[in-house]
């Protein structure tokens, strides 16, 4: 068997794999639902979340409610990973910012976001200032880890040479510390990506107007389990396809690490 051939059996076989976890839970779920395990009020069947999911977009909800969450992620996460690229990269160069900022930031980093709501609240209200800032601290502190790790991690060898030669800061940065840290970077834009969405879901179950979180809050007031399995769906497709669509990016950034 050639290559080509073993390598598309390869691929067929892992997108078979991926595929069965969905079906299984999808069968047991229509499975528990047909035998009345769970009463209607915990459990409803994948028709009634489906005729859900045509009615509110029909109706135009869901697409509004959708539309208010991705525009959240996105100024927040832009935010909240730009300033915690630039904050890892400062601590990890400068001594002096390490040493005054670090343990403060080791400790906030051990917060949960959804901790911050409180505060957040009294500070900004429920507008959405304070999503996009809740998306931005979820985003800021695994990109900052991630930044900071990966810049300690370049050989100092590399230091080295850019002193001999008296490279500023800025080609320093660009030409030697960017390109040795990408792979760990992008692993961390992956990773802040995943939780900044999480975080904002969350966020808007507490407090908020508009959004899939407040969508599935609505759906809780109602009694409408139908509504909130929606939510969950839509949750659940939107986290996996931005993890996967992070993944084949960071797949063509840096095609070496895969080859």
């Amino acid at each position: 068997m050639s290559d080509i051939k073993k390598k598309a059996l390869a691929i067929l076989k892992e997108r078979t794999v991926l595929l069965l976890s969905p079906l299984a839970l999808f069968l047991l779920w229509t499975w528990a639902c047909d035998r009345g395990i769970f009463p209607e009020q915990l459990l409803v069947s994948p028709a009634r979340v489906l005729d859900a999911f045509v009615e509110l977009y029909d109706s135009g909800e869901v697409q509004m409610h959708f539309h208010n969450s991705l525009y959240r992620l996105g100024i927040g996460f832009s935010i909240g990973a730009s300033l915690g690229l630039g904050f890892g990269i400062l601590m990890a160069l400068s001594r002096v910012v390490e040493n005054l900022f670090l343990p403060f930031f080791t400790a906030i980093r051990q917060v949960p976001s959804i901790a911050f709501i409180p505060l957040l609240i009294l500070i900004f209200g429920v507008e959405e200032t304070f999503k996009i800032v809740i998306v931005a601290k979820a985003a800021f502190f695994p990109v900052a880890l991630a930044s900071y790790d990966a810049v300690k991690g370049v050989p100092r060898t590399y230091f080295e040479i850019a002193q001999v030669y008296k490279l500023p800061t800025f080609t320093l940065v660009r030409q030697i510390i960017l390109p040795a840290t990408i792979p760990p970077i992008l692993t961390g834009f992956r990773l802040s990506l995943s939780r900044s969405w999480m975080v904002l879901v969350a966020a808007e179950l507490l407090a908020a107007d508009s959004g899939i979180g407040q969508m599935m809050e609505m759906g809780r007031q109602m009694f409408r389990i139908d509504i909130v399995m929606v939510g969950v769906a839509i949750t659940g497709l939107v986290g996996y396809a931005l993890d996967r669509s992070f993944k084949l990016a960071e797949r063509r950034l840096i095609k070496w690490k895969f080859a």
